[in-house]
């Protein structure tokens, strides 16, 4: 099957399901400042943003990296527009697995 006739779902990278998610996961992910200020970003938006949108100081692979982790601990979902990979903030769906946490890492702002 070729790239064109793929359906939208398969486009679509694999998240994980929110009870499934330590709160490890969640603070092992958050402890990297690259990985708070992606998730800052994607909540000042207010919309989804590519990868390349947030003016990161790493590396495209090194972005990838973080973006994968935040994915991983369930902090944002990713999907594709065309060639472009899409980020939102899973905001709704973690405040309610985990109530307040973001709220209380939103509210800090780290040391530049």
């Amino acid at each position: 099957m070729t790239t064109a006739r793929r359906s939208g779902r398969e486009r679509v990278p694999p998240h994980p399901d929110l009870r499934t998610i330590t709160l490890q996961q969640v603070l092992e992910a958050l402890v990297d400042p690259v990985r708070r200020r992606i998730v800052r970003e994607l909540d000042a938006a207010g919309r989804d943003l590519t990868c390349g949108t947030i003016d990161l100081p790493v590396s495209k692979s090194t972005a990838t990296h973080h973006f994968h982790v935040l994915r991983e601990a369930g902090l944002i979902r990713q999907y594709y527009v065309g060639t472009s990979r899409m980020n939102t903030l899973r905001r709704d769906e973690f405040d309610e697995a985990f109530p307040g946490l973001l709220s209380a890492l939103l509210a800090q702002r780290d040391p530049q």
